[in-house]
């Protein structure tokens, strides 16, 4: 569903055509539907097309105007949580800043009528190379409280994978069970009990979950003024621990249901989270499951190359979003390391990602996928399922155009060429 605004300010409905619709996740490359790779900025088409009609976006189409209109739309305390970092919040705005740094030079007199923006990750096909990013918020962050599942039924729609967090506001088979063709990926914080690690894992395999993405870096949190200075931690109000309270060992850890007695179910829940892991745990994470292994947070060459030894399969490229550590490096700037060290490994990549052009340049210097984060929370608030397709569909279109513009076909090509350090 593509929602677009009259101008006299009223929502309606605006059609597309076959041609736009996101290609089922690994669709057969030569069947007729894949004959010719989706054109992302379409998009664009749609939306001028409709304004001939007199019918404008709902929504802002730029990451500063989505992220205005959505702090007018979210309480307070999310807008806190949300846009909050660590310490002086220095990294997060230099996670921002730093995608300025690099550039492209574009190359003329090269045929980009058709681009190719399809992926291969873990022996899946994508129809892109972007996915969500798990955030542990995102189910609050919808008007009716049910983000995860908004945000499910946006992949479902979009084709593009979803990474839910292990904290959601409603369980991760329910959202797995909206998700359509799209894959989910699961974004374990590990417990200090390993029998509730494992039953998570597990749960997660059994729903369908095609990707175990381990987030080292939040076993504590970060000294984050904005929620300090509100005394506002969503979890210790009991918000977004749906996946613990359904747990059959959490439920087990318990002198009574959580439903009976939620306050001691929270206490159990801080008891227990983050589990402080090393190098030697490695072994143990690998055997809870079968799914591809990706560790999120990896930052430094040498942790990627001793985890890709270790049996990881996959690195995850990301200092969540300057929210835990406030070192002041770019993590933008970290990635050519990490994806060098890496060897064959995909890199997965997140973290002050804004626009169609951060994702660019983010592939080109060797990032498999890139996750988007803070966007798609904007879209959750404003539209809920319809907003964050539209960010969705707005970031692909301006990376899909920017390929085109620039003379770069496909992202082999893209990365190929690679992106250059510019003057500051």
């Amino acid at each position: 569903m593509r929602v677009f605004k009259d101008e006299d300010g009223g929502l309606r409905n605006f059609g597309h055509s076959r041609a736009n619709v996101t290609p089922s996740v690994n669709e057969n490359p030569k069947s007729t539907k894949r004959l010719h790779p989706v054109h992302f900025g379409d998009y664009q088409n749609e939306i001028y097309l409709a304004g001939l009609h007199g019918v404008l976006p709902a929504l802002p189409v730029d990451a500063a105007g989505l992220e205005s209109r959505a702090l007018q739309a979210l309480p307070q305390s999310l807008v806190s949580y949300v846009q909050g970092g660590c310490g002086d919040e220095l990294t997060q705005r230099r996670n921002v800043e730093a995608f300025a740094h690099w550039g492209m030079i574009p190359r003329m007199l090269v045929d980009t009528t058709s681009r190719d923006l399809r992926i291969e990750l873990f022996g899946m096909t994508l129809p892109s190379p972007i996915f969500m990013s798990p955030v542990g918020v995102a189910g609050l962050c919808a008007q009716d409280g049910h983000g995860d599942l908004a945000a499910a039924r946006a992949a479902a729609a979009t084709g593009v994978p979803l990474a839910v967090s292990t904290l959601m506001n409603d369980s991760m088979e329910t959202a797995a069970g909206l998700l359509g063709e799209a894959p989910g990926f699961f974004q374990l914080y590990t417990p200090r009990h390993k029998e509730l690690a494992r039953s998570l894992v597990c749960r997660a395999e059994a729903a369908g979950y095609k990707v175990l993405v381990v987030t080292l870096d939040t076993w504590l949190t970060g000294w984050r003024p904005r929620d300090l200075n509100a005394s506002n931690f969503p979890q210790l109000r009991g918000h977004v621990l749906v996946n613990y309270f359904s747990d059959p060992v959490f439920r087990s850890l318990l002198a009574k249901p959580p439903e009976q007695d939620p306050a001691a179910a929270v206490r159990k829940w801080a008891e227990l989270f983050g589990m402080a892991l090393t190098w030697a745990d490695l072994p143990w994470l690998r055997s809870l499951t079968k799914l591809p292994l990706v560790l999120k947070g990896i930052c430094h060459p040498d942790d990627a190359r001793r985890a890709i030894d270790a049996g990881v399969d996959g690195i995850y490229c990301s200092n969540h979003g300057g929210r835990q550590a406030n070192s002041g490096i770019a993590a933008i700037d970290m990635l050519p390391s990490v994806v060098a060290a890496s060897g064959d490994a995909p890199v997965l990549f997140d973290s002050g990602v804004r626009t169609g052009t951060d994702v660019i340049k983010a592939l080109a210097m060797g990032a498999r996928a890139v996750g988007i984060g803070r966007p798609y929370l904007y879209g959750l608030a404003l539209a809920g399922a319809a907003g964050v397709e539209h960010v969705v569909r707005s970031i692909l279109a301006e990376a899909d155009l920017l390929m085109a513009v620039n003379g770069y076909p496909t992202i082999a090509q893209l990365r190929a060429a690679g992106a250059v350090r510019v003057a500051s």
